[in-house]
């Protein structure tokens, strides 16, 4: 693999998304900060990872943990301040990781001063220009403009003001949609890039990227639809071509979280003048099955390469439920889905652990970069906070019927012994949602002495991936393998295998000159036993 500081370090990465308000308290508070980030630089550091990609750290009312922007340019004082941030992404940068940060688009806070003063200034005016507002529908203008829905289920993507116009807000009220057809909105946006870039960040993750542009006569929504009129609209391959040529007078990267179905659509936000990179989403929603995954590795590898953009590979992040319990729930619930997440469903732990074990070797050893989300290196389950704790919108607007995502968004245990588990890097206030009783099995420093630990697995995973001269961007082979067994070649002689049993049975191991790493144990003739991964050097 290439090394992290050549300038296309970004195409093998291995990226640590950091979810601030849970992964470490270094004021006591019960909210984790950037303090507690920076206090804990040496776990990453020795994790082993090339970059750290921070969820939302700006000004916000958290309506939607962070998702909610009042103003890009100042941190939210939960977190900590501008100079704390600037001594972050320096210390990190000297522990030879890169920072990216995250950018929401889409949409603000309805605390931002543009919204306040739209809806200060009323019906026709300048201010409210920069958002989508309309009259109403009916008589008296009592029903919405259009009928989209909102992004979470069961709620519309209206909300009336007082003065009897409505604005769209295609997530929750609390975050309007910013109107990109609008130059303010395009200059202020570019202004915001150029901010962090000259703040040391390599790189900007982009939320819900396919959905800035509207059609600008907010039609009704017919299933369908070509074009759609709010996804992936061709207005929004402009807006990204004018924001790759600030990345690349900074040296900076992108990467898009664009959900889309289409893979031809999606690679076309992969182009050379466009973003340099994109989540890829299909391959953490696919189930536990060898051909599922091999079908899903194979297209995503095959539409990348026209457009010369690495994949990425990721298994779970802050919306999704963590691997290890969507792994032990049974065939039909292990791909993700957010319309399938519900109370009740029983998962085996220990099943989830040992598939979500073999399921890292199997990505790390992908071509391209990787994403893991805080606390997969520590093998967490989904937690269930009590109901009177759950804070994220998606639960309240279902009516209940959604845990929400929570459920893995709890608090880091950094330390078995401590209150909270050391959470609190200093005398520690209660999390802002509580830690499962038993959380602290799974703390990182139980973890670091173990030698059979999910800690442990990924440290020496993730020093092969950076010392391996054949993982990361590049090619792969498939190798001849029994039903139910995934095995590619990375390099030639002298390269790596890596082999995945998800059949029922141990299969044998191909010839190889020795053994690197493996998931789990093998068995006792030295067969693969099922749900195991193993790194073979040929």
């Amino acid at each position: 693999m290439e090394a992290a500081s050549t300038a296309d370090w970004w195409r093998s990465a291995a990226v640590y998304q950091i979810y601030v308000r849970s992964f470490a308290d270094g004021d006591g508070d019960g909210t984790g900060d950037l303090a507690g980030v920076r206090a804990h630089l040496p776990h990453l550091a020795e994790l082993g990872v090339d970059a750290l990609w921070f969820t939302p750290w700006y000004l916000s009312p958290l309506a939607d943990g962070g998702y909610d922007v009042a103003d890009y340019r100042t941190i939210d004082p939960a977190f900590g301040t501008l100079a704390e941030a600037e001594k972050l992404i320096g210390e990190a940068r000297e522990s030879g990781i890169r920072t990216i940060v995250d950018i929401v688009p889409n949409h603000v806070s309805d605390q931002h001063p543009w919204f306040r003063a739209a809806l200060a200034a009323g019906p026709g005016s300048p201010e409210r220009e920069l958002f989508h507002f309309r009259p109403g529908r009916g008589a008296n203008g009592e029903l919405p403009p259009n009928d989209w829905p909102s992004e979470f289920p069961g709620a519309p993507a209206w909300t009336r003001v007082p003065d009897g116009e409505w604005y769209l807000h295609l997530f929750t009220p609390q975050q309007p949609d910013l109107n990109w057809a609008h130059p303010a909105v395009r200059r202020e946006h570019e202004d915001v890039l150029r901010f962090w870039f000259e703040r040391g960040v390599a790189g900007v993750r982009i939320d819900s990227a396919a959905l800035l542009a509207k059609d600008p006569a907010l039609p009704d929504f017919v299933e369908g639809r070509d074009p759609h009129p709010f996804v992936d609209r061709e207005e929004l391959h402009d807006i990204y071509r004018s924001w790759r040529a600030i990345a690349d007078e900074y040296g900076g990267i992108y990467v898009g979280e664009v959900w889309l179905p289409d893979r031809d659509r999606f690679t076309r936000y992969l182009r050379p003048d466009e973003l340099h990179t994109a989540f890829n989403f299909d391959f953490l929603s696919r189930r536990w099955d060898a051909a599922e995954l091999r079908r899903s590795i194979d297209a995503t590898l095959a539409d990348h390469a026209p457009v010369g953009a690495p994949a990425t590979w990721v298994l779970c992040n802050h919306d999704v439920t963590r691997t290890v319990t969507r792994y032990g729930r049974a065939d039909a619930d292990t791909g993700f889905a957010f319309e399938a997440k519900r109370f009740g469903v029983p998962s085996d732990p220990a099943l989830g652990t040992r598939r979500a074990r073999a399921a890292a070797l199997l990505t790390l050893a992908l071509p391209g970069a990787v994403y893991l989300y805080q606390g997969e290196e520590l093998g967490l389950p989904e937690a269930t906070p009590p109901l009177d704790r759950i804070q994220d919108p998606m639960h309240f607007r279902s009516g209940g019927t959604d845990p929400g995502r929570d459920g893995c968004r709890v608090p880091l245990p950094w330390s078995a012994a401590a209150p909270h588990h050391g959470f609190g890097t200093r005398a520690p206030a209660e999390p802002w949602l509580p830690q499962p009783d038993g959380w602290g099995r799974y703390a990182a420093d139980v973890q670091a002495t173990d030698p059979t630990s999910m800690l442990t697995l990924y440290r020496e995973a993730l020093r092969l991936r950076r010392t391996e001269p054949r993982l990361g961007d590049g090619p792969m082979r498939w190798l001849a393998a029994p039903d139910g067994v995934l095995a590619f070649a990375r390099g030639g002689d002298g390269g790596l295998v890596c082999v995945v049993n998800l059949d029922a049975e141990p299969v044998e191991l191909p010839p190889h000159a020795a053994k690197l790493l493996t998931s789990g144990p093998l068995a006792g003739d030295g067969g693969l036993p099922r749900d195991t991964a193993v790194w073979l050097r040929l």
